[in-house]
Formats: structure tokens, C-alpha cells, sequence
């Protein structure tokens, strides 16, 4: 039995809206802000189990984030603008005469007005196989349920169709599963539409050092299944054979127009629904298309998110402007004839972008490239004959992609070289976004402009990025341009002369520097103390945050032999105050289990070492696993287990590795002039002596360092916070190097230094950076933010500039005379040991969701986390 709502038959004019992805939400959303649902009965006919949500963060879903956590609609809106949201109810049937549309529910709505937001649907190659059991899709929730269920219980291999966009999406949720990953693309490099073959270098080798194997230049042929219908394998185009327990097919998409083409629409003639400039069809005035299903005016099919939310605001303004609702024309959305195809993405942990004219199709264009293959970085801007950036591609480090695509069109003010150089690396001028143009479009998903962003701080008093966010829209979408707009605002309120909060939290209105400096000059060990005295006056007696709690902690900590507190991390308050981390004196895995990283200065270890590890980790099941950081890690211990193990390393001589920890990490080394006939200097004693030296030290980040005995730095020094390399007359020090997610290349402090004057030189640096650094800022960040850079620190710990070099040495000569290993002192503390218990109220219980599986001779962790029945999926739909 159907239920009809007909046309004509209540007081308003229905808006039908069929879909309810992320352009469909938008569309709801630019209704409201027209008054249109005051005006309008709005019905929505969702497909999808749930309400919208982000589609583009949907890998997320593997780290841990719920489909709650991912949803975009706030039920209180739909509520509130009395929105009739029908999910799991697709519409089957539109017959555009009687102006109806039918859901698979048999419910029939009438409409005055009908919007078309039914996305695309992934396209499968025609392979023999295709429909096999193990082979699926990457598009929905529902889709990443069923590969996950499949993987845990079926697969230790997969293979990737695609190696685009979400293909690498993909690649990146196996590999998360626990899966041996391959990437097949047809394409001769990855991302071929986004990056060029320079850029595909750098991301395939970043890739393949990942662990995941790549096949480029070849096509799937066929899937290969077994006697029981399963995939086994896939047979490419090249000759070559895959074999492979699961298929994820992610070769683009196609758009979702089969309604459309049912009720005699015209589509394009490779798909997509005809729509005019305003977003209407151009077969029925009455119906709208936006997003993927839509062929735009100028020709083209949407896949990004930002092009589809203009078409959302244009369809809602063209329907405002029809006369049947109020309208502002401060609003957006006068027309959609194109968009900006502009992209910032993270891709396996690989920050990925491209913008304007990427691939340098202008005439008479030419192109300034920067490439460094150890860190996996490429950078090419396309610069147009009269100076003007037109375009360019980001692969490993994308910090400026916000402000470099805001200058597209124009002629930036400094060199285009300027602008793909590193930091450290002829020290280029920094772009700031108070150099941008009123008009550059800093959030292109929602097309907000600069002009628009100080327009809402002058005119709007919007004093913080949450409230210019709710403004304007800006970094509500793909949340690419939240670091530009956040120096926007602030800039913006400098200018306007008004105050910026810049205290480290809600508790506190100093700053990390400010906060260190009161604790040094006044002794302040507890806390509390700190709190109760310097803290806001409306957090003075409470119980902070976890922002400033383990800061203080860590700030106390580095000073506590000077100020005279517990130098013991979990000793007295100091215990309430650390991340989960330093509560238990290891890493957390993903599986709740955790790791073990004894210390191995240098990297040196003796055999008799080498047999201890092994024997604890065979006595207790650990995985074990030899590091870039010259260390052997052990995973797998529960919580209970870890006095065990660390009584066992103890007695052999081992100590806490500090992997845990904000402090120092490792410092490598190459074997040196010891053995090596290169070596200049002996690196492996000096890299054991700065090790057991600066050992336990806290700091705002985790620091690294390494030494490497000659010129050809096969330790990595110059990737470092402080790196050392030997010259014939000594050693030089670099420092703020960086090798993680935004590579750096240190900068030269000083150069041919004694051993003596060498150490001092790293006291004063590391004393002078934790003492100056934000909370979280690693020391490349910090020798970039600081006034005066490099120079200034130069100044400050080598020329003794403020005349504090002798107070900064005293702090770190208190530092190594007060050191005691953690692990030492915890076992051997019946009181201390009381908290490695999984729960309290059952001390002998071990967690039962910490479980392992096997695995090439050793153990991975089997991840109930990752279940179906461990996930609240039905309650997010019904809301």
C-alpha cells in the first residue's frame, strides 16, 4: 500500500530532494539559510541506511572514528527547519507529468520542485571474476563493513584496482587491516590526473617504502577464483599474476543517472544528468541535478566535493529567485558554469596536492621544480610567461598549498624558486597570508574568499576560528585551509588592534614559554599550585584540561631537578597529569596492547643483549621488529605483562628506551672511522655519549638525533633536531631537521667544534628550545617560528646574546646528574607496580579485547575493534 502526498494539496510548495550525501546536506543547508524551509515542504529520500555524512574522510572509519563521528547532519537542524528526511527509502520512479516521485517504500510525494543529488556509483572493469566472492567496492560505510568483515576472517592478502584518489584510500584501509597490499593502475604512475610523472616518482617510492607493492603500466584481465568461488589471484594485462585473497575495485566512477534517463531526461552521452548554468535541467525546468550525477554546463561531471556544494547553493538560490521564497543576494550561487579542481589530500599518510593548471597544458608556460627523493618530497609550480603562478603539484610536504593556490592567476612577490625551496634550504622567504589578495579564494569548497574571512572578524566581530567558521563556512569542508584561516584571523585582529588570547588553553591565558619561565623563577612544583595561582580566574580550584595538564607535567619534569620536584613521571601529581602514554611507561597499540623499546645507544649491543631480547620476547609472544632508529622493538604485551618484561631487561642491563615519551628518542650513528674507511671521526662513541646524555630529557616534542662519521651522512643527521657530522677538524651540528610527515633539512649551527665545545653547544640548544618551544612543536617548526630564526638562536646559544648560555647549561648539568631510569625505579616499587593492572576492580583480569593472530612466524594484532558487532552502526541511521 502507497501513501500519496499530491501537488496542490497543502499550503506550501514541495522541495523533493532524492539523496543525501554531503551535496545533498549542503543543499538542505542553503535552503535554510534563504528561508526556504519556512516557505517550503521539504521531503528527502535517502538510499543510505544513515544521513549524510563525510564521505571524504571515510578511511577514517579504519583509525577508529565511528560512523557518528563521521556524520554531517545534525538531527536538530533537520528537526528544526521541520525537514522530512526518509532513510533507506530511495526513490525507485519519477513520472514528471504528474510531478511525483515513488519510493521503494511505496511512499508517493508530489513536488513543485525536484532536486537530483544521487551521486555516482564506482565503476567495475568487465573482467571474467569481477562478481566473485571477495571482490567489492570502496564507496559507503556498508562497503567498508563488508571488507573489513571479509579481511578479518578470509584474507591476508589484497589488491587495489585503482590507484587513484580513493584507490589509494583503499590501499591505505588494507594495509590498516592488517593485509598484504597491492595497488594495480592502469595508468603508467599513481594520481594521474592530479600529479605528473615527477610527482608519481616521489609517490610511488614513498608508497612502496610503506611495505605496499605497486603495478603500474597494467590492467586487470581477470580475477582468478578457487574451486569454491573465492578470489585467489588476478591475472594483469602484462602477464604477470597477482595472488591475492580480496579485490577492492576502485577504477573511478560513473555517474548515478539511471532515474534520470527512466524519466526521460536528457544525459550526457557519456553519462550525467544535463543541467544549465542555474543547475536546472535542461529537459524540465521543475528538476534540478547537483554534484556527481550532474553534467555541468560547460561539459563536465563533478567528483569533488567543492564543485558539488556550488552547485547545492546555486540550485537553492535559482529556486529562491523562481518567486516562491525570499532571497539574498549576499548569498552564493548566482551560477555554476565550472569549478576549481584544486585538491588537498593525505594518502597513506603522504600529503598530496594539486591546483590551477597542474600539468602545464597553458602555451609558452614553463616550470620550477624542486625534488628530493630521500624525503620524498616534489614540488613543481607553472609559471606563465608574465610571472603569473598558474598551477602546480605538491607530493610530501603540502604546507603551502593553501596560500600557493591562493595566488594562482597572479604574480606572487618573491621568486617562484622561493616557493618550492625547503626550509633550511637557501632560506626562502615565507608567504604569509596577510600577502593574499582581498579576492583569493582561501576555502574552495565553499568559495570563501579573504575578503569574506576579514569581513568576519571587522564587520561580524568574529574573534576565533570556530566563530568565522560558523560565519562564513570556510574550513567546514575538507578542512585543507584551517591553518590559513587561523593566521587570517589572527593577523586580522592584530591589525584591528583587539587582543589575541594566545594562552596555551582555557586554563591558562600564558603561553608554554610564558608558564616555564614562572615555574623556573618561582620554584613551582605542584600543579595545582600553578593552577591555583597563574590559571584563569574562572579554572583557578579545578581540575584542568587535557591540554595544559600534561604540559605543566612535561615543563615540570625537564626542570625538576632545579625546582626540586618529583623527577619521577608517575610519582605523586606528576602521575595524574601524563598522557596515556607515560602512564604506563609505554607505547599504546591499536589493539590496546603495548610495546617495549629498551635503549640501545648508538645502536651498539652487545650479543649477550641480543639473547636476552630474544629469550623475552619468545618467553612472552612479543613481535619483534628492528627499527629506523638503530633499536629492537617488542609489541604485544599487556599491561600486566610489562614489570615482567622490564624486570628481565633491567636485570641484563637495559633501560627505558623512552619511546613513550616526549624526550629524546635515539641517537643513530654509522659505524665510523672504527671500521668504516670513509670515517673521519668515531661516530658510534660520540652518538652512545650523547645518548646516555640527554636521556629522560622532556620536552614540548619528541627529539631525534643522529651522528653520522663523514661528509656521506649514512646516519641522516641533517634529518634531525640536532644532527652532528664529522669533519677532519671536528664535528659540525645542524639543527631543526625533520623526516616525518613535513620533511626539513637542518640548518648549520656551527661547524669543526671540539667534543667539549660541541656537547656544550647542545646543552645550551636544547635547553634554549624547551624553554621557548609551544606545546607539540618539534624543533624544525620552532626555528621557523621564532623571531629571527636561525640567526636569533644562533645569537642566543653561541654568542651568548641574552646572557643566559650559563644558566642553560646549569639546567642540563642538574638534568644528567639527576637521572634515574623509570623502569629501575618502578620495579622496584610494589606501590608503583599497583597500577599496571587492565581493571582495577579485577587486578588479575587480563583485557579480553587484546587478542593476536598469527603471522609470518610471529603475532598481529586481531582487532575486535574493527568487527561488525563492535560498532554502533544502527544507532547513527536511526537518529
Amino acid at each position: 500500500m502507497s501513501t500519496t502526498a499530491p501537488v496542490g494539496t497543502g499550503p506550501r510548495p514541495t522541495i523533493v530532494l532524492v539523496g543525501h550525501g554531503m551535496v545533498g546536506q549542503r543543499f538542505l543547508e542553503a535552503l535554510a539559510e534563504r528561508g526556504l524551509t519556512a516557505t517550503h515542504r521539504v521531503v528527502v529520500l535517502c538510499e543510505e541506511p544513515r544521513p549524510a555524512y563525510d564521505r571524504v574522510q571515510l578511511t577514517s572509519y579504519f583509525s577508529g572514528r565511528t560512523p557518528e563521528e563521521l556524520s554531517m547532519t545534525d538531527m536538530g537542524f533537520i528537526e528544526e527547519h521541520g525537514i522530512e528526511l526518509h532513510l533507506g527509502d530511495p526513490a525507485v520512479t519519477v513520472d514528471r507529468e504528474a510531478r511525483k516521485v515513488t519510493a521503494r517504500s511505496g511512499l508517493v510525494v508530489g513536488y513543485d520542485t525536484l532536486v537530483l543529488a544521487t551521486g555516482s556509483f564506482p565503476f567495475v572493469p568487465p573482467v571474467p571474476g569481477k562478481d566473485a566472492e571477495g571482490c567489492f567496492v570502496y564507496r559507503t560505510i556498508e562497503d567498508l563493513l563488508a571488507i573489513e568483515e571479509y579481511a578479518k576472517a578470509r584474507a591476508t592478502t589484497g589488491a587495489v584496482v585503482g590507484g587513484g584518489l580513493l584507490g589509494l584510500e583503499a590501499a591505505g584501509a588494507l594495509k590498516g587491516l592488517g593485509l598484504t597490499t597491492h595497488i594495480v593502475e592502469f595508468a603508467p604512475r599513481l594520481m594521474p590526473v592530479q600529479v605528473d610523472e615527477g610527482g608519481g616518482a616521489a609517490l610511488l617510492r614513498t608508497i612502496e617504502n610503506m611495505g605496499l607493492t605497486v603495478h603500474t603500466g597494467t590492467g586487470t584481465q581477470e580475477v582468478v577464483t578457487g574451486d569454491d568461488g573465492a578470489v585467489t589471484g588476478m591475472r594483469l594485462s602484462d602477464g604477470s599474476t597477482v595472488a591475492t585473497d580480496l579485490v577492492v575495485f576502485s577504477a573511478g566512477v560513473r555517474p548515478r543517472d539511471q532515474l534520470a534517463r527512466d524519466c526521460g531526461l536528457t544525459v550526457g552521452e557519456r553519462g550525467g544528468i544535463s543541467v544549465d548554468d542555474r543547475c536546472r535541467t535542461v529537459s524540465d525546468p521543475r528538476v534540478f541535478a547537483i554534484g556527481e550525477c550532474a553534467l555541468a554546463s560547460d561539459g563536465r561531471v563533478y567528483g569533488l566535493v567543492a564543485p558539488g556544494y556550488e552547485m547545492a547553493e546555486t540550485a537553492a538560490a535559482a529556486i529562491a529567485v523562481d518567486g516562491t521564497g525570499p532571497t539574498d543576494a549576499s548569498l552564493p550561487g548566482a551560477s555554476f558554469t565550472g569549478a576549481d579542481l584544486s585538491t588537498k589530500l593525505k594518502l597513506l599518510g603522504v600529503d598530496v596536492a594539486s591546483f590551477g593548471d597542474a600539468h602545464g597544458a597553458a602555451a609558452d608556460c614553463l616550470d620550477v621544480v624542486y625534488a628530493d627523493s630521500r624525503s620524498g618530497t616534489y614540488k613543481k609550480l607553472v609559471i606563465g610567461p608574465g610571472g603569473e603562478l598558474l598551477g602546480g603539484i605538491l607530493v610530501g610536504d603540502a604546507d603551502a598549498y593553501g596560500t600557493l593556490r591562493a595566488f594562482t592567476g597572479s604574480v606572487p612577490p618573491i621568486a617562484p624558486e622561493q616557493l618550492v625551496l625547503p626550509a633550511g634550504a637557501g632560506a626562502p622567504v615565507q608567504l604569509g597570508p596577510s600577502s593574499l589578495p582581498d579576492e583569493a579564494i582561501i576555502c574552495s569548497c565553499h568559495n570563501v574568499t579573504k575578503g569574506a574571512i576579514r569581513g568576519a572578524v571587522t564587520e561580524h566581530a568574529c574573534t576565533t576560528v570556530p566563530e568565522v567558521k560558523k560565519c562564513t563556512k570556510a574550513g567546514t569542508g575538507c578542512g585543507s585551509c584551517v591553518k590559513v584561516l587561523g593566521q587570517l584571523v589572527t593577523s586580522e585582529l592584530e591589525a584591528s588592534g583587539v587582543e589575541v588570547d594566545k594562552g596555551l588553553c582555557g586554563c591558562f591565558s600564558q603561553t608554554r614559554e610564558e608558564l616555564y619561565e614562572i615555574v623556573l623563577a618561582l620554584r613551582i612544583s605542584s600543579y595545582q599550585q600553578l593552577l591555583d595561582r597563574y590559571g584563569r580566574e574562572g579554572a583557578r580550584g579545578g581540575d584542568g584540561c587535557e591540554v595544559c595538564k600534561p604540559t605543566v607535567g612535561s615543563i615540570v619534569a625537564s626542570l625538576a631537578p632545579t625546582i626540586g620536584a618529583e623527577g619521577y613521571v608517575l610519582g605523586g601529581e606528576q602521575a595524574a597529569l601524563q598522557d596515556t602514554n607515560d602512564h604506563f611507561l609505554a607505547n599504546l597499540q591499536k589493539n590496546g596492547s603495548y610495546s617495549i623499546v629498551p635503549r640501545i645507544p648508538g645502536g651498539e649491543i652487545t650479543p649477550e643483549k641480543l639473547i636476552v631480547i630474544g629469550e623475552v620476547a619468545r618467553d612472552f609472544g612479543l613481535y619483534t621488529k628492528i627499527t629506523g632508529g638503530q633499536r629492537i622493538d617488542m609489541f604485544g604485551a599487556r599491561v600486566e605483562q610489562l614489570p615482567l618484561i622490564w624486570s628481565r631487561l633491567v636485570d641484563a642491563g637495559f633501560e627505558s628506551g623512552h619511546a613513550y615519551g616526549k624526550s629524546l628518542r635515539t641517537v643513530k650513528s654509522c659505524v665510523g672511522q672504527t671500521w668504516c674507511r670513509y670515517g673521519v671521526q668515531d661516530s658510534v662513541r660520540m652518538a652512545i655519549d650523547l645518548e646516555l646524555r640527554y636521556r629522560g630529557l622532556r620536552s614540548p616534542h619528541k627529539l631525534k638525533s643522529a651522528v653520522s662519521g663523514c661528509a656521506r651522512e649514512c646516519a641522516e643527521a641533517q634529518s634531525k633536531d640536532f644532527g652532528i657530522i664529522a669533519t677532519a677538524a671536528g664535528w659540525n651540528l645542524y639543527v631543526g631537521g625533520n623526516g616525518g610527515a613535513t620533511p626539513r633539512h637542518a640548518d648549520l649551527l656551527a661547524q669543526d667544534l671540539s667534543d667539549a665545545e660541541l656537547i656544550r653547544l647542545i646543552d645550551r640548544f636544547l635547553m634554549f628550545y624547551i624553554r621557548t618551544a609551544d606545546r607539540l612543536e618539534r624543533t624544525s617548526t620552532w626555528l621557523e617560528r621564532i623571531p629571527g630564526g636561525l640567526d636569533h638562536v644562533r645569537e642566543v646559544v653561541v654568542e651568548d646574546s641574552l646572557g643566559i648560555c650559563e644558566e642553560l647549561e646549569s639546567l642540563m648539568t642538574a638534568h644528567v646528574a639527576a637521572y634515574r631510569d623509570e623502569w629501575a625505579e618502578t620495579i622496584n616499587d610494589p606501590e608503583k607496580l599497583s597500577r599496571f593492572v587492565s581493571f582495577v576492580n579485577a587486578p588479575d583480569t587480563p583485557d579480553p579485547v587484546v587478542g593476536f593472530v598469527p603471522e609470518r612466524d610471529q603475532i598481529k594484532p586481531d582487532l575486535p575493534l574493527l568487527s561488525i558487532g563492535s560498532r554502533p552502526l544502527e544507532g547513527s541511521a536511526q537518529r
